[in-house]
């Protein structure tokens, strides 16, 4: 097996090079009528709501679930492979579409950079995908912040809803990482300005509104949905509604073009339907409901991804989407690297291009725990080894070793040096998995909706992410029964930690054991269909880094970017 090597250039440089099919051959290609896309450009298009209607007697195609170990700082690829094994799938003769998430300003101007795949392995036009695409971000922002500014206005015209001021729970959004706006006070200046009071800012992809739009089937379930939103409680703790204030229509108007889903390509020219963006950490972490539904009516494969590990965008997309949208993935693909491994095993960041082979045995252990969790699922899995030019033969025949002892399939993936070529031996894996007879039937849930919230929050803490029990802060107790008395309690639950390791400590990384998890607030997403229960130190509105992406990026006079990844 011969190491992978490192492209040349970088992201934007590749994807600069591509040769693009104008999106009208790649929407004719599958099989979409003139009048079910509209342009945005060349390179982009919006997708009818119709073509649901159109083929909703055609037959699913095979839904594939990408998703991953805890990540690392050392990066996984998650997104590169879910591009790449799409373009492998089609390379069989596989009729294969891609469904990603639109990426968010925030992390790309921050330290994670862009969504749109890497190396050999991306969605494009690559810049337009990372920066404002066709407005779908900003939409939603607008229609946020315009009940925003409904809600305080309501309060300045009289409050005929008797919202307390002190209660109001609906804050405002921004698509960037802005650590300065997480508290703020509004209304101040005297009685024409509006009523003072305490209010702060939430990243655009943590807004309510976002999940909303993810999870809508139709215009008319997005005004249902929008209409169910909780903004705020009145001084005997009675809830009011986006409904009560009567702002579903007028949010509904704004997001009409935003609903539609996006279709773009691959480097390869894939088709791939990008659309929606709610993070995995803090929200349910998929792209769009209608999205994947239509793009199961498209084509013959589907390749989609959730955000982060199994324990946060698996467990959510099968709890959630799943459930919501009656989704039945065929299989998984959990991407793992040596570099996360090792760190995992107790490498540091700076060490991880030096082998180690114990490190790398001890790192296992995490893969194993979200290949057992699949498992639960009832979900058949492929790991696919994302492969960096820094590892190792000798590294490399330690994973098949373990592969072969467990009895999962691995395949050793290429797709950033080399695209589809490079993922063939993974999607022959998947092919095998979604086709063979080994398919297990459908996908097990790991609670019942109808049970108490409490049990809920405890079978994900102790099936997926391996701790003895739950503690809930004096808040989150007196939240939760308030949240049962309005009858929210038999919603799903999304899950709000942090990625980077099992437990809600992000330091414990491998297979944490003996750890209780801290559960210290819980926010009812009634529109959404869920109830968020926020633990550890997570936030909703991110800071910048000390050294931002953004520092780094640039255009010229002729408009090329750069710095952009």
């Amino acid at each position: 097996m011969s190491l992978p090597t490192r492209p040349l250039d970088d992201d934007i440089a590749i994807a600069r090079r591509a040769k693009l099919k104008p999106i009208g051959e790649i929407a004719a290609a599958l099989g979409l009528r003139e009048e079910e896309w509209e342009p945005y450009g060349r390179y982009k298009a919006k997708l009818s709501l119709a073509i649901l209607e159109r083929l909703k007697d055609r037959p699913d195609g095979k839904l594939i679930l990408v998703t991953s170990m805890n990540p690392t700082p050392a990066g996984e690829g998650k997104s590169t492979v879910t591009v790449g094994l799409g373009q492998a799938l089609n390379r069989l003769g596989k009729r294969a579409i891609v469904a990603l998430r639109e990426p968010s300003l925030g992390p790309n101007m921050g330290v994670k950079g862009g969504a749109a795949g890497g190396g050999y392995s991306q969605v494009v036009p690559m810049e337009d995908i990372n920066l404002h695409f066709t407005g779908d971000f900003h939409a939603i922002t607008t229609a946020h912040n315009t009940l925003s500014a409904l809600i305080d206005n309501h309060l300045h015209q009289g409050n005929a809803l008797r919202l307390d001021p002190r209660r109001i729970v609906w804050k405002r959004v921004l698509d960037l990482n802005d650590r300065a706006l997480r508290r703020v006070v509004v209304g101040l200046g005297g009685p024409a300005n509006g009523v003072p009071r305490e209010d702060g800012f939430d990243i655009t992809a943590a807004s309510e509104v976002m999940a909303v739009l993810c999870l809508a089937t139709s215009r008319s379930d997005l005004k249902a949905r929008l209409a169910r939103m909780v903004i705020g409680y009145t001084s005997d703790r009675k809830p009011v509604t986006v409904g009560d204030l009567g702002a579903q229509g007028a949010m509904a108007v704004l997001l009409k073009d935003a609903l539609l889903p996006n279709l773009v390509q691959t480097l390869e020219n894939t088709p791939a339907l990008i659309h929606g963006g709610p993070f995995a950490n803090i929200a349910h972490g998929c792209n769009s409901l209608v999205a994947t539904k239509m793009a199961l009516k498209l084509g013959e494969y589907v390749v989609t991804e959730a955000g982060f590990g199994v324990d946060l965008g698996a467990e959510k997309f099968l709890h959630i989407k799943c459930r919501t949208g009656g989704l039945q993935p065929a299989a998984a693909v959990v991407v793992a690297t040596v570099r996360a491994l090792k760190m995992h095993g107790g490498v540091p960041k700076d060490r991880l291009h030096e082998e180690n082979l114990d490190a790398l045995r001890n790192g296992l252990a995490n893969l194993e725990k979200h290949l057992e969790t699949l498992d639960k699922f009832h979900l058949p899995a492929v790991v696919a080894v994302n492969r960096f030019y820094t590892d190792t033969e000798r590294e490399w025949n330690v994973l098949a070793e373990r592969a072969r002892e467990r009895g999962v399939p691995l395949a050793f993936a290429d797709v950033w040096a080399r695209g589809g070529e490079g993922g063939l031996e993974l999607a022959e894996q998947v092919v095998a998995l979604a086709e063979g007879a080994d398919r297990r039937g459908t996908v097990r849930f790991l609670y019942d909706v109808n049970e108490p919230l409490r049990t809920k929050i405890e079978t994900i803490a102790r099936e997926v992410y391996g701790a003895d029990g739950v503690r809930y802060t004096a808040q989150a107790e007196k939240q939760m029964a308030q949240i049962e008395a309005n009858g929210w309690g038999r919603l799903p639950v999304c899950m709000a930690k942090t990625p980077y390791s099992l437990s809600d400590d992000p330091t414990r990384l491998g297979r944490p054991t003996g750890f209780t998890l801290t559960v210290r607030e819980l926010r009812p997403a009634v529109g959404a269909g869920f109830v968020v229960a926020l633990t550890g130190d997570v936030l909703t509105m991110p800071g910048l880094p000390k050294a931002p992406a953004a520092l780094k990026m640039d255009i010229d006079d002729e408009g090329n970017v750069y710095g952009l990844f």
